[in-house]
């Protein structure tokens, strides 16, 4: 199994866009920090912000966990009313709503039917500029390979490997476009 990251960026190359998804080690911490490494470690999760620049989506903000959100060993059900507010604010500064993450209390995750369900009906309903959400799943395994990074466009699920995870693997279905609309 790989070491923990130390220093740097996680780098997820969308398909033939051309475009990256960018999580810096501020998100990769946020991340570890709720890992459900004891089994009385709760799921966490909450919404990523990020800016884009030249084809880069640079993910610079994970909220949550709140103390308003309902957890469990298997289970994350996020306060809407306070995620409302914090697209509101931080779209105020400048940041962009791309997505959600929470952990599983498995070393590599996989996301559940509801999971899926539940970012493609947000991706549907929800106003915005992109092609699809972001969905990470946050295991117990050190990133990157504890990370399964996806993006939704509420009828399919693109899996994408960080570059240090795509050296030598099986190649992925990469996605049919990017994450932002040209």
């Amino acid at each position: 199994m790989r070491r923990e990251r130390g220093s740097g960026l996680i780098t997820y190359p969308i398909g033939v866009s051309g475009e990256t998804i960018v999580l810096t080690d501020q998100i990769v911490d946020h991340f570890k920090k709720h890992r459900q490494h004891r089994p009385w470690r709760r799921e966490a999760g909450g919404q990523l912000f990020a800016h884009f620049r030249a084809g880069e989506i640079l993910v610079k903000e994970a909220t949550g966990p709140r103390p308003t959100d309902r957890r469990g060993r298997a289970y994350y059900k996020p306060d809407r009313r306070a995620e409302r507010r914090e697209i509101l604010d931080r779209f105020k500064s400048g940041l962009h709503y791309v997505g959600d993450w929470h952990t599983h209390p498995s070393e590599l995750p996989e996301p559940s039917w509801t999971d899926v369900r539940n970012i493609n009906e947000c991706f549907a309903k929800s106003h915005h500029e992109l092609n699809g959400f972001i969905l990470v799943i946050v295991g117990t395994a050190p990133a990157p390979c504890g990370l399964r990074v996806s993006i939704h466009d509420g009828v399919s699920d693109f899996v994408l490997k960080s570059h240090e995870d795509s050296v030598g693997s099986a190649e992925v279905q990469p996605p049919r476009v990017g994450l932002l609309r040209r």
